[in-house]
């Protein structure tokens, strides 16, 4: 049998500030100051700590594998059997755009949460670390999911992307989390008209809006920024996508259209009626510019996405299906 192929793609190390030229180049920094900068070189050191245990991890094993940190890799991934991430839900955003629907992947979180430590310091500072919600894995149980992969006892999900056309014009990264369409200009209003399709034809009255602009989420991004605008929490298998129109001021704003489900055999058509506009995917991971009449297109149907899921969440799942 062949020997397995992995990519560990790392989450890079100098997004956390220097400890020591903190220090040196803010010699009147306050106590709180101090102790936020520690705070961060503790998260560091755990992440570091992290790629050498996963690294220590794979030497064990009968596998082939290399190391790269994700800042240094922009071309699709390829001739690899399993792609681990080391980092958390951003690491694995980054993974998903460069992964077709064959080669699955598995996320680590590398510096979990940890509850005593935000509620000792929630008077001074948020201590929150990484949430992971897409990560099965942590370095406490990362060599026995590795285990159960390398011998066919785990299966991954499949998780619903999102495709995002411009002018019929397919973009090639998906969305595994959600898209916003905005003004460049938070301040600014951003005009556009949205209704859904199927097979072509309208489901849908044409919804003229006024607004700080559109989200689109995935199942897997519903509990993210769309939820924090009050939106819902989907069953992570969905193939649906949910949208919100954000901060409606039009005369529709009490529409019942504003927000709502895009089905996994329907489009999303948006047309685009400021001079200029900003779609980002993914957070600020992949950002393209949009113009007066542009339509975009919005769809659950881009290739799926083969992740490995905590127990947990699957359960949750279940439990949201019944």
């Amino acid at each position: 049998m062949a020997r397995r192929r992995l990519l560990l793609l790392l989450k890079p190390l100098d997004v956390y500030p220097s400890l020591e030229t903190s220090v040196q180049t803010t010699t009147t920094s306050s106590a709180n100051r101090q102790k936020v900068l520690r705070y961060l070189h503790n998260r560091m050191l755990a992440h570091k700590n992290a790629i050498n245990f996963c690294q220590n991890t794979l030497e064990k094993k009968a596998v082939d594998w290399k190391a790269t940190f994700r800042s240094g890799l922009h071309k699709p991934i390829r001739n690899v059997d399993l792609v681990i991430t080391v980092g958390g839900d951003g690491t694995l955003l980054q993974a998903s755009h460069l992964l077709d629907d064959k080669i699955p992947v598995l996320g680590l979180n590398s510096d979990p949460t940890r509850p005593e430590e935000v509620a000792e310091l929630s008077e001074e500072f948020d201590a929150t670390r990484s949430t992971g919600y897409l990560c099965a894995a942590t370095a406490d149980n990362f060599e026995q999911i590795l285990n159960d992969i390398l011998e066919n006892r785990s299966e991954p999900c499949e998780l619903a992307r999102m495709a995002v056309s411009v002018n019929s014009n397919l973009i090639s990264t998906s969305a595994l989390n959600d898209i916003l369409l905005a003004h460049p200009c938070p301040a600014t209003v951003s005009r556009f008209s949205l209704r859904t399709k199927k097979d072509g034809e309208p489901l849908s009255s044409l919804l003229h809006c006024r607004s700080s602009g559109l989200r689109v989420s995935t199942a897997a991004g519903s509990t993210a920024a769309i939820h924090s605008a009050g939106g819902f929490t989907m069953p992570i298998l969905s193939k649906e996508l949910q949208y919100m129109v954000r901060e409606p001021i039009s005369a529709e704003a009490t529409s019942e259209l504003m927000s709502g489900l895009v089905k996994s055999s329907e489009t999303m058509e948006v047309s685009w009626f400021c001079r200029e506009g900003v779609l980002y995917i993914d957070g600020s991971h992949v950002v393209h510019s949009i113009q007066l009449g542009d339509t975009i297109q919005l769809s659950p149907r881009a290739p799926l996405l083969k992740v490995y899921l905590s127990p947990d969440l699957l359960s949750r799942n279940q439990q949201a299906n019944i």
